[in-house]
This record gives structure tokens, C-alpha cells and sequence, in this order.
């Protein structure tokens, strides 16, 4: 099924979504990525704020290449998301509705996506100017020594994602190629 959201993203808005699902995703979606974690990690562990707030927000795991002039961001294409894991139960646990990013996650990270209704959305590799093609602004909002893994505020509209990791514990890189597997046994007979 193709599902249209907007952020903020509520566990109600999120709880229809099944691996596998098309999702086109619009509203504002902050960028963040390993050195990024790893302050708001350390804020987090000083009881400082984050530098936006997590309740309803979708994470993209991007670290963008500069514009081109009337372009509001470079080449987006995701990276892999298994960097985070370390990371992403606790922001779960603090509200985080989304991650997108590429690539299996761990066994904590699922379980804390189903324990927190959350989703983790894949977006496609190799596709960086499709992915930002849906990027109407951009701006740093914290961190930008970090250069391209600056955390930024985009503002998408209609970005094109799938759902790898739904609030029910399905999981695309599980059913995927399992299902695969079962269509070459039926057509084998």
C-alpha cells in the first residue's frame, strides 16, 4: 500500500504501516548522522536539550553534498543506519516517530521500534539527487564544524521512502527475501 504523511508523525499515523509499505513523507525532517548522535548523545547525558525537538520527528541518516545554485540541497542519498544503533533506542524512547536511512538494523533498534510504535523507513542508495529532488528547504540548525553531517532542518514534500522496519515487529530485509525464496519453490514445482 502508498500511505501519504506529514510530520510531526503520531504512533496512530504510524500503526497502519507494514513492511514493505510505500510511504511519501512530507513536513520537516531533520538530518543527522554518526558525529551528530554522538553530541546529542553527550547533551542528552548532561541533561541539556537536543537542538530540535524529538516527539513526532523522522531522523534521515544523510550527510548531503553541497548545493548547486537554485537547488536547495546536493546529492541525499541515505547512508547506512546501522552506525546509529548504538544510538537510536534511547532517542526512540524520547518520542523519535522515524529513522530513514539504508541497511539492516539491530535486534535492540527493532525492538525498540515495536516497544515505541515507531517506523524505520529506507530511502533509496545510489539515489541522491531523486532523494533530493524532494528537498524543498534546507538549513543548518546545530553543529555546523560537523560540514556535511551538520545537523539540518529539511523541508520535504512527496519523499519517496518504503518501509523496512514497521511498529509491528515486520521487518522487509526478513520477508523480503523470504518471500522470494517461496515464489522460486512455487514456480520450481
Amino acid at each position: 500500500m502508498e500511505y501519504s504523511l506529514q510530520t510531526p508523525l503520531t504512533t496512530a499515523a504510524l500503526a497502519p504501516l507494514k513492511a514493505g509499505d510505500t510511504v511519501l513523507l512530507s513536513g520537516v525532517v531533520y538530518t543527522a548522522r554518526d558525529a551528530a548522535h554522538a553530541r546529542m548523545a553527550a547533551l542528552l547525558d548532561e541533561g541539556k536539550p537536543l537542538p530540535f525537538a524529538l516527539a513526532g520527528a523522522a531522523i534521515y541518516y544523510v550527510g548531503p553534498t553541497p548545493e548547486r545554485p537554485g537547488c536547495a540541497i546536493g546529492a541525499a542519498g541515505p547512508t547506512t543506519a546501522g552506525r546509529m544503533d548504538s544510538f537510536t533506542p534511547r532517542l526512540l524512547g524520547l518520542g523519535l516517530a522515524a529513522m530513514i536511512g539504508k541497511g539492516k538494523r539491530s535486534d535492540a533498534v527493532k525492538a525498540a521500534v515495536v516497544q515505541n510504535g515507531a517506523v524505520y523507513l529506507g530511502a533509496i542508495g545510489g539515489a541522491g539527487a531523486l532523494m533530493a529532488g524532494s528537498v524543498k528547504s534546507c538549513e543548518i540548525v546545530a553543529w555546523p564544524d560537523l560540514g556535511c553531517e551538520a545537523v539540518r532542518k529539511l523541508v520535504v514534500e512527496n519523499m519517496p521512502l518504503t518501509v523496512l522496519l514497521d511498529a509491528h515487529g515486520g521487518d522487509l530485509y526478513a520477508a523480503g527475501p523470504a518471500a522470494y525464496l517461496q515464489s522460486l519453490q512455487k514456480a520450481a514445482k
